[in-house]
């Protein structure tokens, strides 16, 4: 509905104008009256409408079902003599697909936190369970990992010892039934979430009377779209620690395996041990975040979380052999990735502020650098690999070991160089005119 004043002869007045749909917006007219409503261009107003964070996370987690299950499994119709391009056709539809709805759940989910709240303590904690659930859940399918390779093979002679000790072709059973159980149980809880949750109705403005005032003192935040984030230093320093901090966590988790199962020549049972390690190392830490966060900063915590990466890779790099002290290793990269990880998050937020209107966009545009750049990492690190005609020779003992401390002492110090921008020219954006 539209109210309309007319306190003057010659001068129009709009005082509100009000629907559960869209914004109406009333211009000046060229006698000085108002010209219709315009379309709704919403520069300042409520942003237009689009679809929900919930819709988008059903769709990625369509995607997710149709496609993770094939990755994991035999190509169909492949044989020993199919050639590698044909493979790769096979399983390149199912990784794109896969990748577009991981990407689609988790920027629709992050993008909740600045909706849900404006503290920055209340980010943190959020970003914090948010982690710590995840944690939770790589947890079941590591230990479902370790079980899985556990019950494989028979322990009754010396042949079978060795294939269960190494990994190989024959596990690839194992990996399948591991990839039907993560989507199975990834199934059920977001059915959960998806028929369990509704969603909120934001309040509707009071409809004006006559004793409400003429002119209202403007709240709306400016609207910031895509090409004002652009403009903006601080979204490139946020954006460069992020995707740092991603390839600390993402190549580290890569290349663990290959690391110790490689360079340290441990069991495969270390495959699952490991990582298992490092995930409840990072969920215990992840409950420190809020406090710690609170108390020294988002900066300093952030650099207490590089220190002990750095403390890992120095480590690794001086150590040929770990033996019992893996583990210790594993609770060092663990807690390190884990702090970096949800404070980088949280800056994220600090971004976003009160435009929750574009949230997705920061956040798509963060997870599209760090998948870019993990991308090119690993393409790059894979170039490098010594074994042409084999999985691993003797050169690549050495290989993954320095490829472990690349990717966590190497990024480490990138990372470290984006913090010092972002505590030379801290976290804003700059006052800008929405009508330029």
């Amino acid at each position: 509905m539209v109210n309309l004043a007319w306190p003057a002869p010659g001068r129009v007045l709009a005082r509100a104008a009000h629907s559960s749909d869209q914004s109406v917006q009333f211009v000046p007219g060229p006698c000085g009256g108002l010209q219709g409503p315009s379309a709704p261009r919403n520069r300042i107003g409520l942003p237009r409408p689009r679809a929900s964070s919930r819709e988008i996370a059903r769709k990625g987690t369509v995607c997710v079902l149709l496609s993770f299950p094939f990755i994991f499994s035999p190509c169909l119709g492949c044989g020993a003599g199919t050639p590698e391009w044909a493979a790769l056709l096979y399983y390149g539809p199912f990784i794109v697909i896969f990748q577009f709805g991981w990407a689609a759940t988790q920027i629709a989910h992050l993008s909740l936190i600045p909706e849900l709240v404006t503290n920055d303590h209340e980010k943190v904690e959020l970003t914090a369970l948010r982690y710590a659930f995840t944690v939770v859940a790589n947890i079941t399918v590591y230990g479902a990992a370790w079980l899985l390779l556990r019950l494989q093979g028979s322990p009754h002679t010396d042949v079978a010892r060795d294939v269960r000790d190494q990994l190989g072709v024959q596990d690839v059973r194992v990996f399948q039934n591991l990839s039907l159980l993560v989507v199975g149980v990834g199934a059920i809880f977001s059915l959960l979430f998806h028929v369990g949750t509704r969603e909120g109705q934001r309040p509707r403005a009071e409809e004006p009377d006559e004793h409400s005032p003429l002119l209202a003192p403007p709240t709306a935040q400016p609207l910031l779209l895509w090409k004002h984030w652009l403009r903006e230093p601080a979204f490139y320093q946020v954006g460069l620690l992020y995707m740092s901090t991603r390839l600390i966590v993402n190549l580290s988790q890569t290349y663990i395996a290959m690391y110790l199962t490689y360079s340290l020549n441990l069991p495969k049972k270390f495959i699952a041990t490991i990582p298992l390690v490092m995930y409840v190392s990072g969920f215990c830490s992840s409950f420190l975040m809020k406090p710690v966060n609170k108390c020294i900063g988002r900066n300093l915590t952030y650099f207490a979380g590089l220190l002990v990466i750095l403390a890992f890779a120095a480590w690794v790099a001086l150590a040929d052999r770990l033996g019992v002290a893996v583990y210790v290793a594993a609770v060092l990269l663990g807690t390190g990735c884990a702090t970096i990880l949800v404070t980088s998050l949280a800056m994220t937020a600090d971004l976003i502020g009160p435009h929750t209107h574009s949230g997705a966009f920061v956040y798509g545009a963060m997870s599209f650098s760090d998948k870019v750049a993990n991308g090119l990492a690993v393409m790059a690190i894979q170039s490098l690999h010594p074994c042409s005609l084999e999985l691993c020779c003797r050169a690549c003992v050495g290989f993954y070991h320095w490829v472990m401390v690349a990717v966590t002492g190497g990024v480490g110090v990138a990372a470290t160089l984006c913090l010092c921008s972002l505590l030379i020219w801290p976290i804003r954006l700059r006052s800008w005119d929405p009508g330029a």
